[in-house]
């Protein structure tokens, strides 16, 4: 059973970061979240996948994964965890760049057209990584159901997901921190 608390305390100790930061998306920040201070500690990666299957009870997808490497952690967690469980799922990768060689994709894993997916990933701030997954995932055929992050920094993520029609779940918000996101 997911243990939100457990969670919010080992980003507020691990990942979570003050000063002057520029993030993925250009924008310039106060704060800085390292999900993989989280995602790549044994404990983390457990409260993550937990987190993660329990949002997906009753609608698990075939597979689940992300733009790499940000996403891979959190993908090898969610179905290692659901393994232990019993339940079938996959993972994929999404490479930012095919590798040149062998089968040249931008999908990497035991995924197949007309899977249903969702994509996973860290931190959410303007959703352009996960849209990014997302347009991969639906030239290789996959049907992406929605997009599920650690936090959500409540920048124009989650209507950037609505507006292409992809709900966004998260395990936390940037206000379980007590930080107000710009307006």
């Amino acid at each position: 059973m997911y243990n939100r608390d457990a969670l919010k305390q080992l980003v507020r100790e691990r990942a979570l970061m003050f000063g002057d930061f520029t993030l993925a998306s250009g924008k310039k920040a106060t704060y800085y979240l390292d999900g993989k201070q989280v995602t790549l500690d044994s404990a983390g990666a457990h409260l993550v996948a937990e987190g993660i299957l329990d949002l997906l009870h009753g609608n698990m997808p075939d597979a689940v994964g992300g733009m790499s490497i940000g996403a891979d952690p959190i993908t090898a967690a969610v179905i290692t965890l659901a393994g232990v469980r019993g339940q079938a799922l996959s993972g994929f990768m999404v490479r930012k760049e095919p590798k040149g060689r062998g089968t040249n994709r931008y999908i990497e894993g035991p995924v197949k057209p007309g899977m249903k997916v969702v994509i996973v990933e860290d931190v959410v701030t303007t959703g352009g990584s996960s849209l990014a997954a997302i347009e991969r995932c639906m030239e290789f055929g996959l049907v992406v159901e929605s997009v599920v992050t650690i936090i959500d920094r409540e920048e124009g993520g989650h209507a950037a997901f609505a507006a292409a029609g992809y709900p966004l779940l998260s395990l936390l918000s940037i206000r379980d921190f007590g930080i107000e996101p710009p307006v």
